[in-house]
């Protein structure tokens, strides 16, 4: 049976007037460090992880043999801190409000910039981001309850292992956002057509059926409501790979804050995987 989706032409005219990708950018470089949801609607927020050279063609193996949780959209030379395909000013350095550093699978330290630390053989990897289609959902009339309430998604580890890449392995993370019955079956028809932003949900229903134990604590982000008559519904999540550097110990990674995003000039229905 073919969903019918409605178009919500309001929120397409909003996101009209909001600022650009590089506005955003150039906020984020001035000093905003908060979460990126609900920015630059319409266009694709990437999830980071920066490796050394050494670790780089594990990981890239490894989100293509994880699609899903980990959409491979954007990659830099090693060295380099730039991913023209996404956009030609975007600088991996700078343009996260928060970063995450790790060394030998632990979690060291978060920073708003990371240039100090950059060195000659890292290689960035910018991973599709659920953030990303949360436009798709409003334009098609569903609302997103974490947006309107100004929080980071709640997201969690769950019971399902993704493949193992050399040393990288571990759970897929996944993000939640309730839905009736009904609005969970367009929010699936919506993002099954997104592949460059997690694609369709995972699941959808009993939190424990995946490895959850209880819905209202989270793992990162925020606890979101489930009112009355709703589901949950999970989509994959680009924090799954901080799960994977957990367990494979790289020396040191660079990896984004949950909610705290790289913006892209490329529009999210445009995505391309790597």
């Amino acid at each position: 049976m073919t969903q019918t989706i409605k178009v919500s032409t309001h929120v397409e005219a909003q996101a009209a007037l909001a600022p650009t990708p590089r506005t955003e950018r150039a906020r984020i470089r001035a000093g905003f460090n908060g979460n990126t949801s609900g920015m630059a609607p319409g266009y694709a927020q990437g999830n980071l992880v920066v490796l050394p050279k050494a670790w780089a063609d594990d990981f890239a193996a490894y989100c293509r043999a994880n699609p899903t949780p980990c959409p491979l959209i954007g990659m830099t030379e090693p060295g380099s801190s730039f991913v023209p395909v996404l956009g030609d000013d975007i600088d991996l350095r700078t343009d996260l409000p928060r970063y995450r550093v790790w060394r030998d699978g632990k979690l060291v330290e978060e920073l708003d910039d990371v240039s100090a630390l950059w060195q000659a053989d890292w290689v960035g990897f910018v991973i599709g981001c659920s953030l990303s289609f949360e436009h798709a959902l409003q334009v098609a009339g569903l609302s997103v309850r974490h947006v309107d309430e100004q929080k980071v998604v709640p997201m969690y580890r769950t019971s399902i292992q993704t493949r193992q890449v050399g040393a990288f392995r571990g759970p897929m993370v996944v993000s939640m956002r309730p839905y009736t019955p009904e609005d969970a079956a367009i929010a699936y028809a919506v993002c099954e057509q997104l592949p460059g932003a997690h694609g369709a949900p995972v699941h959808i229903g009993d939190p424990a059926a995946i490895g959850i134990r209880d819905v209202n604590v989270p793992d990162e982000g925020e606890p979101t409501a489930i009112l009355d008559g709703e589901t949950p519904v999970f989509w994959g999540c680009g924090v799954t790979p901080q799960a994977a550097v957990i367990e494979a110990r790289p020396p040191i990674c660079i990896t984004h804050a949950p909610g705290h995003m790289l913006i892209c000039d490329v529009r999210t229905d445009d995505l391309k995987l790597l």
